[in-house]
């Protein structure tokens, strides 16, 4: 969809790597504070901007510490969000649902 390699979080995107940068889903409410961290640039599909992703540049995730932190983030807001029923292909069977996905 963005041009790079996505990774997703019971169905939603949450981080991923485009050739601008680490692509890191940050959530709407956190996107103004986050753009305002030191190589930290909106997201942008196209001309316009994604609404709750960032791109960070490499210098922000030059060490696997700050790596790990930004991709925490995304899985954080991700884990916030109700999860998506697993679309289910011609001939599978549908897998049993997540503990996540039930609330157990």
């Amino acid at each position: 969809m963005v041009g790079g390699l996505s990774f997703n979080l019971d169905g939603s995107m949450c981080c991923g790597v485009t050739s601008a940068g680490l692509m890191v889903r940050v959530g709407p409410d956190a996107l103004e504070k986050t753009l305002t961290l030191p190589h930290v640039q909106p997201m942008k599909f196209g001309s316009r901007r994604l609404s709750g992703f960032v791109i960070v540049e490499p210098a922000g995730y030059r060490s696997d510490a700050a790596l790990k932190a930004w991709v925490q983030r995304g899985i954080d807001f991700v884990s916030t969000i109700p999860a998506k029923p697993r679309r289910i292909r011609s001939g599978e069977t549908r897998p049993s649902p997540s503990p996540r996905a039930t609330g157990r």
